[in-house]
């Protein structure tokens, strides 16, 4: 079987369920609308977010769907170029444009269609669509030029891709020498019930597709980005189970595991990586 034989049902797995989402089918990534009811700032503000900049968005853009609140922390200036990874309806490139201002520029990056639609809109209501864009891709082959972005942010979605390695290797790619990224997302720490893993609805409720925390940390340094200097590691079942217990239950009853099984060993992260600034030209061709 070929490795893309393994992926693409991932992938199209993951694609589905987020579709759903922006179109309101289920609302968040842990369960059906009827279980969990509809979204709201709760969620978004247990992991981070400040209550007043939620309020200050496009209804439909604080979807509920993170695990940390990363963009604060990226200590974004007016001017700069940023790349939000798996965009969603758009909270965190809503977030960074109100940072850059009018002379800076925020790209959301998603592979569900329906999400980049939804993006879109949000951005026509918020008057931003000279500061935004949203551009339809995979995290894998970013749809976005070399050395053009001064900083990277991302919540809870590279969790979801099956090959995380070239995520990075694709953020290396993107950012300036010298720029920045500030990620929230979901690593494991031991090993999870082989059930829990092997169970497709669980990787897009952003359980499943986790790794090793240090297999996570690894692949950044590989990639070139440096060591990541870890700002947030929470405990992500214990505190989804206490603001959003049907979520949780949700989560586990599909692949029959009880949260005392996995209790501390999914972790929700945020982190910042700075990339090596360009070394001097060295002989005839010059060190990357």
């Amino acid at each position: 079987m070929t490795q893309n034989a393994v992926v693409e049902p991932i992938v199209q797995k993951v694609r589905e369920h987020y579709a759903k989402i922006a179109e309101g089918k289920i609302s968040t990534c842990c369960g059906p609308a009827t279980s969990c009811g509809p979204a709201d700032a709760t969620l978004s503000t247990n992991v981070g977010y400040d209550a007043r900049a939620l309020s200050e968005l496009p209804e439909g853009a604080d979807m509920g769907l993170g695990c940390g609140a990363p963009v604060d922390l990226l200590e974004l200036k007016a001017g700069e170029t940023v790349l939000d990874l798996g965009s969603g309806g758009g909270i965190d490139v809503f977030l960074a444009a109100r940072r850059v201002g009018s002379t800076g520029h925020v790209i959301g990056v998603d592979m569900t269609p329906e999400m980049i639609a939804k993006a879109r809109r949000n951005a026509e209501k918020a008057g931003l669509t000279g500061t935004v864009e949203f551009r339809e891709g995979r995290l894998e082959a970013l749809p976005v030029a070399d050395g053009s972005v001064d900083a990277v942010t991302s919540n809870c979605v590279i969790n979801l891709v099956p090959d995380k390695a070239a995520v990075f290797r694709e953020v290396a790619r993107v950012l300036k020498p010298g720029g920045r990224m500030v990620i929230s997302d979901i690593v494991l720490d031991g090993r999870l019930p082989e059930a829990l893993e092997s169970d497709l609805a669980a990787w897009a409720g952003c359980v499943s597709g986790a790794i090793q925390k240090a297999d996570y940390l690894a692949m950044i340094e590989a990639a070139g980005l440096g060591s990541a200097e870890i700002l947030r590691d929470v405990d992500q079942l214990s505190s989804l189970a206490k603001v959003a217990p049907e979520e949780a239950a949700e989560v586990l009853d599909k692949s029959g595991t009880k949260l005392e099984d996995i209790v501390g060993k999914v972790r929700s992260i945020t982190y910042r990586v700075r990339k090596p600034e360009a070394k001097d030209c060295c002989g005839p061709k010059c060190c990357s």
